[in-house]
């Protein structure tokens, strides 16, 4: 070997080097708190709210003290009617979401924001308290407490809404959790082709707040994190979640019929041996067409699941 090609890998090794040490030096002083939340994080924590994980506000994981995420068409103040509008409704004794009650974890601008506009600091959750997410003309995002600045209190916010623009998207990720949908589904495409199937993969600030992240370590089924832009479908989700089979024939999914609880949408008994009779029938080849799935109660685990689904957009 001569002495030109020592050179040359002294140069090679020179650079490898610098290389290295500018990585080690420069990246410590990235402060990542200091990335403000996005849209879509502000959105995540405000529907989920304080935790969905254990609790002592929820023990056993029933989706108690949970906010509901609503859409708003008439204004709950005076009953005029004004753009859709997405309001996050924390009833009294509801725990707030982080970035409520840690500021700083929305980043500086979002935080300053927050507090000068949006007057997060003055909630009250002893009163309860009714969020937006707000932006200015720079498109920068933070949170607004509408109770403050505009007068709205939960009661008045929910009553507005009505039942069918009210989404239980907090209590169901407690069921989310509590089931172990996360030992099979992933919140987090890979860098793989998963971004052409399952779509983008999440961006940095996307999390600021939200506890636990529920992104799953093991994938035996598909990743879920924009499954409500994928299928928004309520009819399928809820023959789906009643018995994976009656959609997906090969699916080795667990039957969660019992989310339905003891009573349908009309209060009438669910009788699941009578059902599953029939579907056994139905799988012998004995009838044309399998059981119908009986309707979801508005309060039962299976509605709060299912809204869940739908807001992972």
């Amino acid at each position: 070997m001569n002495f030109r090609e020592y050179k040359v890998g002294a140069r090679f090794f020179a650079l490898a080097l610098g290389g290295s040490m500018t990585i080690t030096l420069l990246l410590p002083s990235f402060d990542i708190s200091s990335v403000s939340a996005t849209e879509v994080a502000l959105d995540k924590q405000l529907w989920a709210g304080h935790e969905s994980g254990f609790s002592l506000d929820d023990p056993l994981l029933l989706g108690w003290h949970r906010p509901e995420k609503v859409i708003l068409k008439t204004d709950p103040k005076t009953g005029q009617p004004m753009e859709a509008t997405t309001a996050y409704v924390y009833e009294k004794g509801t725990p707030f979401p982080g970035g409520v009650i840690h500021p700083g974890n929305l980043g500086k601008v979002s935080e300053k924001l927050s507090i000068n506009d949006g007057h997060i600091n003055e909630a009250n959750k002893d009163q309860g308290a009714v969020f937006l997410v707000r932006s200015n003309d720079q498109k920068q995002y933070y949170i607004e407490d509408a109770t403050a600045t505009r007068g709205w209190n939960p009661e008045q916010v929910l009553k507005a809404a009505g039942d069918a623009n009210t989404y239980y998207a907090s209590a169901g990720k407690s069921i989310f959790v509590r089931e172990g949908c996360w030992w099979c589904h992933t919140l987090l495409p890979e860098q793989t082709q998963d971004w052409q199937v399952f779509g983008a993969p999440p961006m940095l600030g996307d999390f600021n707040g939200e506890s636990p992240t529920a992104f799953g370590s093991d994938r035996k089924a598909p990743d879920l994190l924009h499954v409500g832009s994928r299928n928004a479908s309520k009819e399928w989700l809820m023959l789906h979640f009643f018995n994976p089979r009656l959609v997906q024939p090969h699916s080795i999914m667990p039957r969660f019929d019992y989310l339905w609880g003891k009573v349908d949408a009309n209060g009438k008994p669910i009788d699941y041996d009578k059902w599953r009779k029939a579907y056994s029938e139905y799988t012998e080849g004995k009838r044309i067409y399998p059981p119908e799935v009986p309707m979801y109660a508005s309060n039962s685990d299976a509605r709060h699941l299912i809204d869940f689904i739908l807001n992972l957009k």
